[in-house]
């Protein structure tokens, strides 16, 4: 069995990916892929984390996370979706890094599922929107409280995947950028679902009524329906024309307001993302879903 494991980063998709793919469930269990609801597995394996912490794995521990999801003998592929697999928000920042914890959670999850074929899917995001995002839901009042004195500069995702390759080089790691989410949606749903390429699902445009405007977005879906059969890249080209035509500038531009950040700081934090994403997208074993 394959175990897919879509480990957020926190204040991405807001669990819509799991959601569509629910939606999809029917289709995608006739295939043998199984997308259980986060809240019949959830609770059980993050008490089974806080088990291992203590003491080793219970042997049932994998049984007991298939009973919980419904995966029998003909499940080839359970997707298991938590923004909360590597931490709490609290605990995204810290030594200078991005998930800390995220080698020893992934090194459960492989005991936990010994014997069965681990994916990991991973979507980023620009530190700075990601780290004002996070303080809502964490216990700190400001960005600095929360990097608890380590620099934004510094912080890179790439240093975070290239740790993860480097600790289980055999698992395979997809990675996109949360920006490019409404345009790629449809890939990253067939990639997780380990579907191929042209089959069509339920909401895999839904993102685009966020960044594009009404009149435009009713003008795509009378053009995509006039044309089943688009294959993943067609479909790519269609959304990037029409984004060019009708996409809702309000809604793609984002106002920060974090004390202490001016804007040329913003734009030095967000080109420092735009080269760390292109030495992500190099990495070997990495597959890059981009625009």
């Amino acid at each position: 069995m394959q175990v897919v494991i879509h480990a957020g980063a926190h204040r991405t998709d807001e669990d819509r990916l799991v959601t569509c793919l629910r939606d999809n469930f029917e289709v995608l269990r006739a295939r043998g892929t199984l997308v259980p609801a986060p809240e019949s597995y959830r609770r059980p394996i993050r008490e089974l984390f806080q088990t291992a912490q203590a003491n080793a794995l219970p042997e049932d521990a994998r049984a007991s996370v298939l009973s919980v999801t419904g995966a029998d003998e003909v499940t080839a592929r359970l997707v298991l979706s938590n923004h909360g697999f590597f931490g709490t928000p609290k605990m995204t920042v810290g030594s200078g890094r991005f998930y800390a914890a995220a080698e020893m959670r992934l090194a459960q999850m492989r005991r936990m599922f010994a014997g069965d074929g681990i994916e990991l899917f991973l979507a980023l995001r620009n530190p700075a929107t990601f780290l004002p995002a996070l303080l809502p839901d964490t216990p700190f009042a400001t960005v600095a409280d929360l990097l608890r004195g380590d620099d934004p500069m510094t912080l890179r995702w790439s240093e975070t995947v290239a740790r993860l390759r480097a600790a289980f080089p055999d698992m395979a790691l997809t990675v996109w950028c949360n920006e490019d989410t409404p345009i790629i949606w449809g890939e990253v749903l067939r990639k997780m679902a380990g579907v191929e390429a042209e089959m069509p699902l339920v909401g895999e445009f839904a993102l685009l009524s966020e960044i594009m405007t009404a009149p435009g977005l009713k003008r795509f879906h009378d053009y995509v329906a006039s044309r089943p059969g688009l294959t993943e890249e067609q479909k790519r080209r269609v959304v990037a024309a029409f984004l060019d035509k009708f996409a809702d500038e309000t809604a793609i531009e984002q106002e920060l307001d974090v004390p202490g950040w001016d804007a040329p700081l913003v734009d030095r934090l967000s080109a420092l993302y735009d080269a760390d994403i292109e030495t992500i997208a190099a990495m070997d074993g990495v597959t890059f879903i981009a625009p």
